[in-house]
């Protein structure tokens, strides 16, 4: 962050001090105590288990020069700015800095949102953008009204570049942190069955995602999914001006020719002028063309050279750890470990680039766990992954935990199996079977929402047992 006196930072978030006002704040702006570093301001956060409040004393002892609390705290010998809501002046702070330093910087914002993508297009963003200048992109998700404002503060005078990845935590949510990013480029990925049980609907989600769309300034560019029904309809509600991309002939940026293999996924990106490039991603997975079709749309308007991009994005060795991240045994084995999160949408893509692959002779093993925050459709997509796994002709299905039998009892429904799906009710037990029937050359996905936990089963897979 920028250099700021407390009594500035007081101001631009509506506090009241508490000591001296005059002191500056040099370092990080932390919530979390473990990490403060000198020279930090810390942000005491009320959460789910704790409170911040709790560890301001902490704070201190390894170098908080100032903190945000909610209520006075007594025998603090640093400054304190009093405010009603820590996590809103979270926000204030990081529309403040942002303002600053676009005064004297050409600061340049993106920010990301969508039901899938988000976490790899950032990260794209990040590989490519890094290429020609200083670089923030958040860390795994933060993109809520906590992450999103805390990877902001990260920015100073230096900075180039902002990635701001726009998470949706109900109507407003994203309109909300738009307001404080002010992007100058908006990406607006996908409007899938993520979240549709918390939402109460894919409609409500896809208005959400297009809170971005109308936030976005008439002197900005908004990037938008083609392929995507509900993106395409947000084009009418924004004043930016609309860039396209997607495999459909009139995306000003497209992808075609698409094809997967065990070592990448390959295909060719058109310009807006008509020429082309191909591409071999070392990411696996086909729906990951369009997150580096996106990508490489907003490096072309910021004016990244072209071979830059193609080099960067060629050049990333996976998404994120288990986001399709390929492991391969020395036995032969192919793990594919893909659980850190889960939705109907990315759960199908996971599922036919596993197909695809199996076309190459390899047995193909799915162990598939619970997609959460489905709600009144969890029952309805459980039983229809299932259902996709016997029609993609995957030749072993294991299913692990109650959250997600309703995947195995679709399969077993489907018809044309007989005894291909294994359910388990714990990880341990899942664990012992597959290891005891896995043979060189199969492929294996692990699949499910990081609260199922079967990240860590893909990882114990990848020990060869004696």
């Amino acid at each position: 962050m920028i250099e700021l006196s407390v009594s500035r930072i007081s101001a631009a978030i509506e506090g009241r001090v508490i000591g001296d006002g005059h002191v500056v704040v040099t370092g990080s702006v932390e919530t979390d105590s473990r990490s403060v570093k000198p020279g930090a301001l810390f942000v005491a956060k009320p959460g789910e288990v704790t409170d911040g409040h709790n560890f301001v004393s902490a704070a201190i002892s390894t170098g908080a020069v100032a903190v945000i609390v909610e209520r006075e705290m007594p025998d603090i010998e640093i400054p304190q700015i009093l405010v009603k809501d820590s996590v809103l002046a979270l926000g204030l702070l990081a529309k403040y800095v942002l303002e600053q330093i676009r005064l004297t910087t050409d600061l340049k914002v993106i920010g990301v949102t969508g039901s899938n993508g988000k976490t790899t297009t950032k990260n794209m963003l990040n590989a490519i953008l890094s290429k020609v200048g200083q670089t923030i992109a958040p860390i795994e998700s933060y993109n809520n009204e906590v992450g999103a404002p805390y990877s902001i503060l990260q920015t100073n005078l230096e900075t180039k570049f902002l990635v701001v990845e726009l998470g949706a935590g109900g109507i407003g949510s994203i309109d909300y942190l738009a307001k404080i990013a002010k992007p100058d480029i908006g990406v607006i990925l996908k409007v899938g069955l993520a979240h549709v049980g918390e939402f109460g609907g894919i409609e409500t989600t896809a208005e959400i995602k297009s809170e971005l769309a109308k936030a976005m300034s008439p002197d900005s560019i908004l990037i938008l999914n083609a392929d995507d029904g509900y993106v395409a309809d947000m084009a009418e509600l924004t004043t930016a001006t609309k860039i396209w991309f997607g495999t459909s002939g009139d995306s000003q940026y497209r992808a075609s020719e698409q094809n997967v293999s065990i070592d990448g996924t390959s295909f060719t990106l058109t310009w807006p002028d008509g020429k082309q490039n191909q591409l071999k991603l070392q990411i696996l997975g086909e729906h990951h063309v369009m997150n580096a079709t996106a990508s490489a749309a907003v490096a072309d308007q910021l004016q990244v050279p072209r071979d830059l991009i193609v080099e960067a994005l060629e050049a990333m060795p996976l998404a994120e750890r288990w986001r399709m991240q390929v492991l391969n045994r020395p036995d032969g084995i192919t793990i594919i470990n893909d659980a850190y999160n889960a939705s109907p949408d990315s759960t199908k893509a996971a599922l036919q680039t596993l197909a695809q692959l199996g076309r190459s002779g390899r047995r193909t093993i799915a162990i598939l766990g619970e997609m959460a925050e489905l709600g009144f459709a969890s029952r309805e997509q459980h039983d229809a992954i299932g259902r996709i796994v016997v029609r993609l002709n995957i030749d072993q299905l294991i299913v692990v935990g109650q959250g997600a039998k309703l995947i195995h009892m679709g399969a077993e429904q489907e018809g044309s199996w007989a005894g291909e799906s294994k359910f388990f009710e714990s990880i341990d037990e899942a664990l012992a079977y597959v290891r005891g029937m896995l043979m060189a050359g199969d492929l294996v996905l692990v699949k499910s929402s990081k609260s199922a936990n079967l990240r860590f089963l893909g990882d114990d897979l990848m020990e060869v047992s004696s």
